[in-house]
């Protein structure tokens, strides 16, 4: 294929480094609190160390203004990011839930947030810079790709790891895997300058922000971000937790079937989507994988009532992770739309802090809805709380249809 060349390969790698921390300060952290007896509740607050994919865009500037220099240009704070990460996921693996040192969980898990979201930026804005127009589409597939992979190896990797090795060895050798990622920054090609970059901090930080706000519509764009997922969000939050103390399926069987299965479907689900977008455009592909996005939430409730079932999960987790790595593709290509090239790194910063907004502070809801409301409501909550971005969507349908063109150049 002509677009694999050396550039491809180390934005497919990066995608990996860049998709391996966020479950292992969520997820697969839930996970190891619910095998140890931690109240639903504590589990639910813990999801707030997840608040630094929020606020990336605030230092992302940063990121744009200062450069270190070594080993190159975005190379260099994702070197720094990466080396970062593995001595936080070796320092989780010397705790233990069990002994009172939840705070120090909660310090390191932050911190690998932190750091996460800052490698985000740098990778972002390399993968940016670095495709040639034309490959953009597909570099951008592999790179999610790449990503998908690495949340299989933090995800169902590591529980199924865990249910034989225990967890402290399984992010001992999580460490090991973020290794894979400083080898691929360093063989990485370089970056070149780009024109017009900031020369001062105060234009790093002012001029993205203005250019956002002077397009119009500033506030009605960053709801519909903060919406689109807000369902999914809800019913992803405490999954892993229904799964193993509800229905009462092993750390194996969570791993193989909600993580395995849930993330081969997803990215099936988002090269399919993706392909669907060019014959149905921006607008009527966001509604109608939004819509398919609400409606398979319902799938939990059924499975709540049915109780435990294997083919029951199968479909369930199936259908939910086509539907949402759709719903993914469109709305990535609509935050990529929405971007000016010029301040790229930031915005695309503030654009996807926006969307994590809901997965990281839906779980302090979710636990007190699931304290005292039964699943299958819960689940059926999850299904109307993505009812308004689909409001918003026709609300905003002309504004949307203008960026299509802009996705098509």
């Amino acid at each position: 294929m002509r677009f694999m060349n050396p550039t491809i390969v180390a934005v497919a790698f990066l995608g990996f480094s860049s998709g391996l921390p966020l479950s292992l300060s969520d997820s697969t952290l839930q996970a190891w609190f619910s095998e140890a007896g931690v109240g639903v509740q504590t589990i639910g607050l813990f999801s707030l160390v997840g608040v630094p994919y929020v606020f990336k865009f605030l230092w992302a500037p940063l990121l744009d203004r200062f450069q270190p220099g070594w080993p190159g240009r975005r190379r260099d704070w994702t070197l720094i990011a990466q080396l970062a990460l593995m001595v936080l996921l070796l320092s989780i693996a010397f705790l233990d839930p069990l002994s009172g040192q939840l705070g120090w969980f909660a310090i390191a898990a932050f911190l690998v947030a932190f750091v996460s979201a800052t490698q985000d930026v740098a990778i972002d804005a390399y993968r940016t810079e670095v495709l040639a127009p034309a490959a953009r589409g597909f570099g951008a597939a592999i790179f999610v790709a790449g990503y998908r992979i690495a949340m299989l190896t933090s995800g169902v990797g590591a529980l199924v790891l865990a249910d034989h090795l225990g967890f402290n060895a399984t992010y001992r050798l999580m460490a090991l895997f973020a290794a894979i990622g400083v080898v691929a920054n360093l063989m990485a090609p370089n970056v070149a300058a780009r024109d017009g970059a900031p020369q001062t901090l105060a234009e790093a930080v002012v001029l993205p922000f203005k250019a956002f706000w002077l397009r119009g519509a500033a506030w009605q764009i960053l709801l519909l971000i903060l919406l689109y997922k807000m369902g999914d969000a809800f019913a992803g939050r405490l999954t892993t937790v229904f799964l193993l103390r509800e229905l009462e399926f092993s750390l194996t069987d969570v791993g193989a079937i909600n993580k395995g299965l849930g993330l081969a479907a997803s990215l099936i689900g988002g090269l399919y989507g993706g392909r669907l977008m060019y014959r149905l455009g921006l607008y009527r592909s966001l509604l109608l994988f939004g819509v398919l996005q609400a409606v398979t939430n319902l799938g939990f409730a059924a499975l709540a009532l049915i109780g435990k079932s294997y083919p029951a999960l199968v479909v369930v987790i199936g259908l939910e992770n086509i539907t949402a790595g759709m719903g993914t593709a469109a709305f990535v290509a609509f935050l990529m739309a929405l971007c000016d090239t010029r301040y790229t790194a930031t915005q695309y910063a503030l654009f996807t802090a926006f969307a994590s907004l809901a997965r990281v502070f839906a779980g302090p809801p979710s636990g007190v809805l699931v304290e005292n409301l039964d699943w299958p409501i819960f689940f059926l909550f999850t299904f109307v709380i993505a009812l308004p971005a689909l409001a918003m969507l026709h609300w905003m349908r002309e504004r949307i249809n203008t960026l299509d063109t802009q996705l098509a150049t």
